[in-house]
């Protein structure tokens, strides 16, 4: 089933349109294109990763990419200046292989490593006046220049005092998904509405984690308080719904009109109003009703934005930076190291003026994480002949084509950056349009044709490299992040089931219980998505059989419930299983998790069949023993 795609602010677009080509235009106008075509680059790569989100998730998202871009910019231009051409090999498969291994650790460090490889390549091959300094100045320049349109134009808020950073509208989402969530139950379409709770509350975990890391001037991190603790009730209810699902049992209609009313108080400042009456005829809707009276009892004392002292931070913890040395960080480094030095030999032994386009290609096509491989490369190809036709064309049409219609097709192009990252088809033409205005405000009138043949080549070289033996195999980089998954959960529960107290004795800590529990499920969002590329990978010639990473999923999202709701029940007051169970069911974890991350590696004995007493960790274990069975007959 199709996604429907987000609607692009129309203000992105204005802040495209007045990002690279007013800056192309100043440097044309001063007779120093070389710094307004860096400068437009920076701009037109902010553009890029100029995403929705709240103002301070914007600020990171451009800002951490723009920083690295600059850098790679940098060294760029100090091996150009300072080695010979072959240089540029050796420098792009460490610079490819450092920016490889970075998109293990997460989303956004892999834009970053991707736009410091870019202009890496950029800063070597693109023939550019100026110190390396003054290159990397002006291109972190335009990217700044883009930050600040962002800053200034903002797309109209949702109403209501202090609503314009986006936090508030992040933890409303969250209550808004719980109650489709409540509205599935018992359906078909439960556990999807259960994925767009998590993926909601993710989202809000991360805006918050932001505001509390960079408090806004005038609103300081005590303004954050009270909106953190909301988000805290709303952690607590999707705790609660989660054990619902794995109860499988319908609730009535009216039980959703409390997340509701909670979601319009969040954006609205006002009160809550009548929360529908508790019906608890079981432990997990007795864990329901609590949760919600919780919420209303936080709603009610930060109505006049007062918070309680000593406000829980539930934020999930950081990436640990070992990723980049996992097998899968070093299957993503080896692969994009590969890719772009070879592409970058083969530009050099052709004698290509404009060389640095191949391994730029490369590295736009090669990411795992990014998709998968052979749709990528049809779609880089046809967005590239439809950009260089439409590039023709407007030349064409426009007669001389000099600095004013330059300038024009780049405000009209950038413009379009914000719509285009829907489709990479789309984004490649775009960019190919803008790439080829920039060469041509430089001197270049004739590289539209050599594009395409360097695409072609790019094209070529990724494919073949990506589907080498020791590459192709997708069960390094998937069964890693399922590996991650399974560990986070093991830690969760030795965090809520071992430890000092009775067999009545709750969590001991609940914020780092609830970090705990969201690394696990953050984990679990990016092992789907890693296995969904795999799904959509065409089988390589020595990929071997394709393993059923979808029912794989489907055994890990039971696995992170199960102990959502184990965790949920003991603090509830159900006993709690002994401590030989526990460590019966989280050795089985890593066990688990050690087979999962060697990919070649024998798998060892099946998980045995759990306690006896304990229905949700009794359920661990039999999709544990799933686990075991699809990833043995692979």
């Amino acid at each position: 089933m199709s996604r429907r795609a987000a609607p692009v602010p129309r203000t992105a677009m204005v802040r495209g349109a007045l990002g690279a080509g007013p800056l192309l235009g100043a440097g044309i106008a001063t007779g120093h294109p070389g710094p307004g075509v860096l400068a437009a680059l920076g701009a037109m790569l902010a553009g890029v990763n100029d995403r929705p989100g709240t103002r301070r998730k914007g600020m990171v998202g451009i800002g951490l990419p723009a920083v690295a871009g600059s850098l790679g910019l940098l060294v760029g231009a100090l091996v150009a200046d300072c080695a010979g051409r072959w240089a540029a090999v050796p420098v792009l498969f460490l610079v490819g292989w450092v920016s490889g291994a970075l998109s293990a650790v997460g989303a956004l460090w892999s834009a970053a490593a991707l736009q410091m490889l870019v202009t890496t390549t950029i800063g070597m091959g693109m023939p550019m006046p100026g110190p390396a300094w003054t290159k990397a100045l002006c291109f972190l320049s335009g990217a700044i220049w883009l930050l600040l349109l962002r800053l200034v134009l903002r797309a109209p808020g949702h109403g209501g005092p202090a609503r314009s950073s986006g936090e508030h509208e992040a933890v409303a989402a969250v209550f808004d998904a719980l109650a489709d969530a409540l509205n599935a139950l018992g359906g078909p379409h439960a556990s999807a509405a259960r994925r767009r709770l998590v993926a909601a509350q993710q989202q809000a975990d991360e805006a918050l984690r932001l505001m509390r890391l960079l408090p806004w001037p005038g609103r300081g991190g005590a303004a954050g308080h009270p909106l953190a603790e909301r988000f805290g009730a709303a952690v607590a209810l999707c705790e609660a719904s989660i054990a619902l699902l794995w109860e499988g049992r319908a609730v009535p209609c009216e039980v959703a009109d409390g997340p509701r009313r909670l979601a319009a108080a969040v954006r609205t400042g006002g009160p809550a109003g009548l929360l529908p009456s508790p019906v608890s005829d079981s432990v997990e809707r007795a864990a329901f009703d609590r949760a919600l009276l919780q919420a209303a009892v936080v709603f009610d004392r930060t109505l006049h934005g007062v918070a309680a002292p000593g406000t829980r931070n539930t934020a999930a913890p950081s990436r640990s930076w070992r990723s980049m040395l996992s097998p899968a960080g070093r299957e993503y480094g080896l692969r994009v190291a590969l890719c772009v030095a070879a592409t970058g030999a083969v530009a050099l032994v052709l004698h290509q003026v404009h060389w640095y386009w191949l391994p730029a290609t490369a590295a736009f096509l090669v990411k795992p994480d990014m998709g998968p491989l052979f749709s990528r490369v049809v779609n880089r190809f046809a967005g590239t002949v439809a950009g260089v036709l439409a590039f023709l064309l407007c030349t064409t049409v426009l007669g001389g084509f000099g600095a004013p219609a330059t300038v024009a097709l780049v405000v009209v192009a950038a413009a379009l950056v914000p719509f285009s990252v829907r489709h990479f088809g789309l984004q490649t033409a775009v960019i190919t349009v803008l790439v080829l205005s920039f060469v041509r405000t430089a001197g270049d009138t004739e590289a539209a044709p050599a594009r395409l043949l360097e695409t072609s080549l790019a094209c070529a070289i990724v494919l073949l490299v990506g589907h080498l033996p020791r590459l192709a195999d997708t069960r390094v980089r998937v069964g890693h992040r399922y590996a991650v998954t399974l560990r986070c959960t093991e830690r969760y529960l030795r965090h809520v089931l071992t430890g000092p107290g009775g067999a009545h004795a709750p969590r001991r800590s609940g914020a780092e219980g609830l970090a705990l529990r969201n690394a696990a499920y953050r984990a679990l969002a990016e092992a789907r998505a890693a296995a969904e590329t795999a799904a959509a990978e065409l089988p390589g010639p020595y990929g071997g059989k394709k393993r059923d990473w979808a029912a794989v999923t489907a055994s890990v999202e039971l696995i992170v419930d199960a102990a959502t709701v184990c965790a949920l029940r003991v603090e509830l007051g159900v006993p709690r299983p002994s401590p030989a169970e526990v460590e019966q069911v989280t050795s089985a974890l890593s066990a688990t998790a050690d087979a999962l991350e060697d990919g070649h590696g024998a798998m060892r004995p099946a998980p045995g069949a759990g306690p006896r007493n304990c229905r949700s960790l009794r359920d661990v274990m039999t999709q544990l023993h799933g686990i075991h069975t699809l990833t043995t007959a692979a």
